[in-house]
């Protein structure tokens, strides 16, 4: 159930990241909000993981599921660059993240 609430806090963390693009430095009423309900939902889930897992691993996964998942919607929505080195750089986020996961 950890990994669960650690892999929900990374999606809703590529979410509020997001959200701070829309939320237009936080002059859009909605968008802010829908922002800092889903930073305060992160943090909650990934509090409750850490209870299970270990601090370092769990902070690690959070992050890199966050990075990941924000460049790679970045390039799908706001048309961020998809560069060849960018994409690398995503796959070997994910190697470490597949990596600390095998470890734990």
């Amino acid at each position: 159930m950890a990994w669960l609430m650690l892999v929900v806090a990374g999606l809703l963390e590529v979410a509020w990241a997001l959200g701070l693009k829309a939320s237009q430095g936080f002059t859009r009423p909605l968008p802010s909000l829908l922002t800092i309900l889903a930073m305060v939902a992160s943090f909650y889930l990934l509090a409750q993981a850490m209870k299970v897992l270990p601090v370092g691993t769990a902070y690690a996964m959070w992050v890199g599921i966050g990075a990941v998942g924000t460049v790679l919607l970045g390039i799908l929505i706001y048309g961020d660059s998809a560069s060849p080195l960018r994409l690398l750089s995503l796959v070997l986020i994910l190697a470490g993240l597949v990596g600390l996961k095998l470890a734990a």
